[in-house]
């Protein structure tokens, strides 16, 4: 497979590694990003890189709470004009509202319920795309409850770029919850704690480990013993109880929660177009494909 330019940018925003290490990779690796990925981790030229981590599509993520209930929901548009549009604005709260009291199964449900104006939602979203001007569409959302001793926290970042929506069993501080929701959208856990990490993904991470020990030139006999420590620097990467909590550097967020007579349940992080690739669009080519129509 041929190497592109874009496959090569697409590899370095993804690592961080040098424009030849990218292109290196990428020929060794037969064009297949995942596994250039894993031969300069491999190498010690990159560290793992969040395949979420390009963000291109616009819109807003919001978190509504109503007593023991709770959503959290992503709404996109095509441009970030529109999400500061105060239409838009208001579309997502009432789409917020009707999850809430509808509690779909599933996006495509949604669309097909009927609202409290009598509007069926599919068509409500396609009045607002005919008002607003752009498409418009609810891309995703979590519905969360809990009981009268715990506590939600919810936490929206940048006007909605971002927002967390966390669980906390044990206590009724809000505060506590929401402080560690403030933790989860500036450090990104994929997980609350080891045990919900697969034991698929821990194998490849302890796969890609040895061979990146071996390549470090160290002896094999010792090479175990240093792969399962690292392997605890990856479980404080991507577990959130593992990890420094950001509000005060002496303590983990298990010791956070623990203060409070508290457990983490669940958690939910949206961030604005998250795993979507938005098209590049090449104006010049476009131009010359619409005259060669002709």
């Amino acid at each position: 497979m041929a190497v592109t330019a874009q496959m090569v940018k697409e590899l370095r925003e993804k690592t961080g590694a040098g424009m030849m290490d990218c292109k290196k990779a990428l020929t060794a690796t037969d064009g297949d990003m995942d596994k250039a990925i894993d031969f300069l981790r491999e190498k010690g030229i990159a560290k793992a890189a969040n395949k979420a981590d390009r963000i291109a599509a616009e819109g807003l993520t919001s978190v509504v709470a109503q007593g023991n209930e709770a959503v959290i929901l992503e709404v996109n548009s095509e441009t970030d004009f529109v999400a500061k549009n105060e239409a838009f604005q208001a579309l997502v709260q009432e789409l917020a509202q009707h999850l809430l009291k509808n509690k779909p199964a599933t996006v495509e449900e949604a669309s097909a319920q009927t609202m409290e104006n009598g509007a069926i939602v599919a068509d409500h979203i396609n009045a607002a795309i005919a008002k607003i001007g752009e498409k418009l569409s609810l891309r995703r959302f979590t519905l969360a409850s809990k009981t009268d001793n715990d506590a939600f926290g919810a936490y929206i970042h940048m006007g909605g770029r971002i927002s967390v929506l966390t669980v906390l069993e044990g206590t009724t501080e809000e505060a506590a919850a929401k402080d560690i929701s403030m933790h989860i959208t500036a450090l990104r856990p994929k997980y609350v704690s080891r045990d919900q990490v697969s034991q698929e993904e821990v194998e490849h991470e302890r796969q890609v480990l040895t061979q990146q020990a071996l390549n470090e030139g160290k002896p094999e006999n010792i090479v175990a013993k240093m792969v399962e420590g690292r392997l605890g620097k990856y479980f404080e990467d991507v577990c959130l109880l593992d990890q420094t909590f950001v509000k005060n550097p002496d303590q983990k967020v298990r010791q956070f929660a623990e203060s409070k007579g508290a457990t983490v349940r669940e958690f939910v992080r949206y961030e604005v177009g998250e795993g979507i690739e938005k098209k590049e669009d090449n104006f010049a080519e476009e131009v010359m494909n619409q005259v060669n129509k002709k």
